[in-house]
């Protein structure tokens, strides 16, 4: 990573969690007490093709043995109640400072995606993972939303699968190789306003 963004992060990622750590710890025993144990869910993600990491987020969903791929209107009975204003909020990846301070993320990125989508679009993710994943991004920033819509309708895991890997999948990541051509400090500060925008004004 140059260094000059990895400065930049853990500067940004520092001053979030000196800011935002009383909100965190409200956060964990709210979920403590309202929906239980465990108060994180912790998921492997992957930094490049070859190498993997867990990404940690607050607990938002009832946990089930054998859970896999991405999240579709089949797990939407799962959403536990204080996971429904995590998610609305984005509060849920208040965590992912840790994952930014460790160099797992960046601020600003491709979303880190799951080993499975790896596999199955090997030379698409070759392109995209050469940008460290981030927090907040260009397709995070333009698809969120459609994707969110797309996968509420979604009744099964198997159409969630479908409308994610065909529909979701090569649309992201031509936005964040967009993102790759124009990388740099200044964008990545722009975007990262228009995030925080979107959270004041969601």
């Amino acid at each position: 990573m140059n260094p000059a963004k990895r400065g930049f992060d853990l500067l940004v990622a520092g001053l979030l969690a000196l800011v935002l750590w009383p909100v965190a710890l409200v956060i964990a025993l709210m979920i403590l007490l309202v929906d239980g144990r465990p108060v994180f869910h912790v998921s492997e993600r992957m930094k490049t093709p070859d190498i993997s990491f867990h990404l940690w987020k607050f607990r938002t969903m009832r946990p089930v043995a054998g859970d896999v791929g991405v999240s579709g209107g089949d797990k939407s009975d799962r959403i536990t109640r204080m996971g429904h204003i995590l998610r609305r909020t984005r509060l849920d990846e208040i965590p992912q400072l840790v994952n930014i301070m460790r160099g797992d993320i960046s601020l600003v990125g491709p979303r880190p995606p799951l080993r499975r989508y790896v596999e199955l679009f090997p030379s698409l993710y070759a392109e995209v993972l050469k940008q460290r994943p981030g927090l907040t991004g260009l397709a995070t920033l333009v698809y969120h939303r459609t994707e969110e819509r797309l996968l509420k309708n979604c009744a099964t895991p198997q159409e969630t699968e479908e409308v994610y890997t065909r529909r979701c999948v090569p649309r992201k990541a031509r936005l964040d190789l967009i993102y790759a051509e124009k990388r740099g400090i200044c964008l990545d500060f722009r975007l990262i306003l228009a995030t925080a925008f979107r959270f004041f004004l969601p």
